[in-house]
């Protein structure tokens, strides 16, 4: 019999690499920008979702909390835990998904004002919302192709600050949301503009295996997990734990991460080559290349993480002509790593000389 804590360990899914590397990627750094999911329907997008918050270590949270603020984050305290006297009082918490219905409101999402409170007592009382759940959690959106856009301008405008602003007849309110943001979508149910997808900070496209003994594989294991679900769970928690325990190390080493002037320049020209709009992408990229390498444990990062990222990164804010599909030119992408490796030769190579001729004369 299943319960509702029998999640589908994430180390048991089958296949879809690239996805699970971006969920993780976001885990160890929310900065990033979270991560749009898209393809066929069936190929394990929200099963990885909720799997994610499961495999994350609990955290401490401010007790009595609404929001669930960081007691060691002094300037991300919402205003109520500003009020505390220290001690703050502490427990720990699970990470867990929030999920925003497609027939949500705005007010369902960004919480509500009692105006009438304010204008009586002269104080704010806040009803929180979606955002003030998702605050430390993660935040899925399914189907986010088919939200109203201004509701996914308001999702992606907190994202991306942190913080939820709610403004109500002149009476306005602020609280932190800062979360993992996930969103899957099936393009054949219709595309996201290019000003909305921008704002993603990862995407990947999936789609089901097609090879033969990969799909038995996919079927056995659910059916053990339906049969048995604790003795399968079990059965991964090794693997669970491991990857747990890798993702806490990458978190400690992403702050001494270095990325040199060299690896800037080639995400740089990376992002020329491709005619990408804007400079979100050279960003993302920089912090997500920061976020492989330490992923692998080094505190630099090198042209193989760029490589990396730049799949992640670019893959949705290619310019796309009408009735064509977005992709990425991977040879084109090649070419600018090689020549700015090129460039780089070149100039060690001059040094060198200069180098050697001061020396001779």
């Amino acid at each position: 019999m299943h319960h509702f804590n029998d999640i589908y360990p994430f180390t048991a899914i089958v296949g879809q690499e690239q996805m699970k590397k971006a969920l993780i990627l976001n885990a160890i750094n929310p900065r990033i920008g979270g991560v749009l999911i898209k393809g066929e329907k069936g190929t394990a997008k929200s099963t990885a979702a909720r799997a994610l918050a499961h495999l994350l270590p609990d955290r401490q949270v401010v007790d009595g909390c609404i929001f669930g603020c960081d007691p060691v984050d002094a300037k991300g305290l919402c205003f109520d835990c500003q009020k505390l006297a220290l001690p703050l009082p502490v427990k720990n918490s699970r990470m867990r998904v929030v999920e925003l219905p497609i027939s949500a409101t705005e007010d369902k999402v960004v919480g509500s004002l009692d105006i009438e409170h304010a204008l009586k007592k002269g104080e704010k009382r806040f009803e929180p919302g979606i955002l003030a759940q998702a605050h430390r959690n993660i935040l899925y959106v399914d189907e986010v192709n088919l939200l109203n856009d201004h509701i996914v301008d308001v999702l992606l405008d907190a994202a991306a600050m942190g913080m939820n602003f709610i403004e109500r007849e002149g009476v306005s309110y602020v609280h932190p949301a800062a979360f993992i943001l996930i969103g899957t979508m099936n393009p054949e149910e219709g595309e996201l503009r290019p000003q909305l997808l921008d704002r993603f900070g990862l995407c990947v496209d999936i789609e089901g295996i097609h090879d033969a003994g990969t799909r038995v594989d996919v079927i056995r294991r659910r059916q053990k997990y339906e049969d048995t679900p604790e003795e399968f769970i079990r059965s991964y928690e090794p693997q669970e734990q491991e990857l747990r325990e890798r993702i806490v190390r990458a978190q400690k080493l992403l702050p001494d991460v270095a990325v040199s002037d060299d690896m800037l320049k080639m995400i740089a020209q990376i992002c020329i080559d491709m005619a990408v709009d804007g400079h979100r992408a050279d960003i993302t990229m920089m912090k997500t290349a920061a976020t492989i390498a330490a992923y692998n444990g080094r505190n630099a990062v090198i042209d193989e993480d760029i490589r990396e990222a730049a799949a992640l990164v670019l893959s949705h804010r290619m310019r796309r002509r009408p009735f064509s599909e977005q992709k990425m030119d991977t040879g084109k992408m090649e070419q600018s790593i090689l020549r700015t490796q090129g460039q780089k030769a070149g100039v060690a190579a001059a040094q060198q000389h200069t180098h050697t001729h001061t020396h001779q004369h």
